[in-house]
């Protein structure tokens, strides 16, 4: 749009700035109704011809684009945006970044809206849309570049759009691994936000990606030394798509688990880093396949390093040891991970037992207990939450040998201490007793300490709907492990028995007394 700062604008083109100015400020979606009504007063080729006019009318094109958009949004909208292919090629070429937004989510709309999306793909074969859309999205703002991104999404959920997508020709200009391979590190970072975002979509989608080995441009852009906020931002997206997958071991290779091992140990790379390393090779490894896809001895190297960086850090208590402990928790949630770290890298578990009862680093020991709560099972299945015989051993001697060296002596000890601390602290020691308890010895330990029981089965201990479910939780936790173990034939574990069915049965939230109505009695007011 030329912009003539000085005109004064027609009246024409000033009622169609408050019409659609209004028409776009409605709350809410508009309807085929409202729709229809609006272009019978203004029609498509009046809006269109306005975003083009030489007579600069401030806030005409920020309007004009928002009403179009809420008129494509809609099933009667839609429809006309296969006659105008034109303007969509055009506008995803304007210097406007609104036009050229626009055009992205009139192709989204054009997908998300047709009944026959094949045919809505044929339309933007045959135009030519999909290089265009690519341009926007590693050339546009960053409002634009979103918008992009969601059209090549919604092009993916069709088997013909992967085929646009990912082409058979591996020369071809717009595959991604050619584009990025001539892009700027801005550029790349976007194209690797596409990959993420397509990989959820369906399997189809994933088998493309590997088969053109996409996964490689992560690894690539995390080890650039050369831009330290690019390998940064590759190592979040990559994260992203492993949170969002279905299979982490899908983008799991053993070079990229080396490449983490080698940022977590090295000193000289920023803290913030390292942090994401760990918790990315973590969460690589939440999967229970990843120990078959993966060698172990690959594994034991990376708790290795991040034991290595928790050693080094262990006065600190700071984000990053708090990223080292949860990464160590989120390996332990699967029961392979647990018990390697049990039995292979004992160091990495010792560490974990030792900051979850140390409460001179409140944050640090908060991250701990969580990470000792997975690690004992709390995101398992409950036939897997026990591990190997040798691991379940290594754990209960941890357990023992910490208490020993504290001033609280026995894991009970070292339990009610948790329990008395604040609710943050208390609320991550509920989940810990919760699947300790599955254990005999921890069972009997609990059962030992009068104060314990009167903890998780005190209603009014816990102020937030999550502490009232968290503490009711590890209540029925223990009353269950309880009434399946043989200590119900002592006295004392009889009594326990008693008062924890007793605070199960009254559920996890403050029971309010019954209370009978009492007739209210006063003296009469005489005026």
């Amino acid at each position: 749009m030329e912009e003539e700062r000085g005109a004064t604008p027609s009246p024409e083109l000033a009622q169609l700035l408050e019409a659609s100015s209004e028409f776009a400020s409605f709350p809410g979606l508009q309807n085929d109704a409202s729709v229809k009504e609006f272009l019978d007063r203004y029609p498509l080729q009046v809006l269109l011809s306005a975003l083009h006019s030489e007579i600069y009318v401030a806030g005409l094109e920020d309007s004009v684009v928002s009403s179009l958009d809420k008129i494509f949004s809609t099933k009667y909208g839609a429809s006309f945006i296969p006659n105008l292919m034109s303007f969509l090629q055009a506008g995803l070429q304007a210097t406007s970044e609104t036009i050229k937004w626009l055009a992205c989510r009139a192709v989204c709309h054009l997908m998300d809206m047709a009944d026959d999306k094949g045919a809505a793909l044929q339309i933007i074969i045959d135009h030519n849309i999909y290089p265009l859309l690519l341009n926007c999205l590693i050339d546009g703002n960053e409002r634009t570049s979103a918008a992009s991104l969601d059209a090549i999404k919604s092009i993916a959920q069709h088997p013909q759009g992967i085929a646009i997508i990912f082409p058979a020709n591996a020369e071809d200009p717009v595959q991604l691994k050619n584009l990025a391979a001539r892009s700027s590190s801005l550029a790349r970072i976007r194209i690797l936000a596409l990959i993420t975002k397509l990989y959820p979509v369906s399997n189809q989608v994933v088998k493309a990606i590997h088969d053109w080995n996409l996964p490689s441009l992560f690894e690539t852009e995390i080890n650039n030394g050369k831009d330290p906020l690019t390998s940064l931002s590759a190592m979040e997206l990559l994260y992203e798509l492993v949170e969002s997958s279905n299979d982490a071991t899908l983008p799991l290779r053993p070079t990229l688990l080396q490449l983490l091992i080698e940022i977590i140990s090295n000193s000289s790379v920023n803290s913030i880093f390292r942090s994401r390393a760990a918790l990315l090779g973590g969460r690589l490894l939440t999967s229970a396949d990843a120990y078959t896809a993966i060698d172990q001895s690959v594994v034991a190297r990376l708790l290795s390093g991040i034991s290595g960086k928790l050693v080094e850090l262990e006065s600190q208590n700071n984000d990053e040891v708090e990223a080292a402990l949860e990464s160590l928790g989120l390996i332990g949630a699967t029961n392979q991970g647990a018990n390697l770290m049990l039995t292979s890298s004992q160091d990495a578990a010792k560490l974990v037992v030792e900051a979850a009862f140390d409460r001179h680093h409140r944050g640090k020991q908060q991250a701990a207990l969580l990470a000792l709560g997975s690690i004992c099972g709390a995101d398992r299945s409950e036939d897997k939450i026990i591990l190997s015989e040798k691991a379940e051993g290594c754990l209960k001697h941890l357990i023992y040998t910490t208490a020993a060296n504290s001033s609280k002596l026995t894991p009970s000890g070292l339990l009610l201490s948790v329990l008395k601390q604040e609710p943050e602290v208390r609320l991550a020691s509920y989940r810990v007793i919760a699947v300790l308890v599955t254990r005999q010895w921890c069972l009997a330990e609990v059962c030992s300490r009068q104060d314990i029981i009167s903890i998780v089965t005190d209603q009014h201990i816990e102020t937030t709907k999550h502490g009232m479910e968290a503490r009711h939780d590890c209540c029925v936790a223990i009353n269950r492990a309880l009434l399946a173990s043989s200590l119900l034939h002592d006295a004392t574990a009889a009594v326990v028995a008693g008062k924890l069915q007793e605070a199960v049965k009254r559920g996890p939230y403050l029971a309010k007394k019954h209370v009978e109505a009492q007739p209210a009695v006063g003296t009469m007011e005489r005026f």
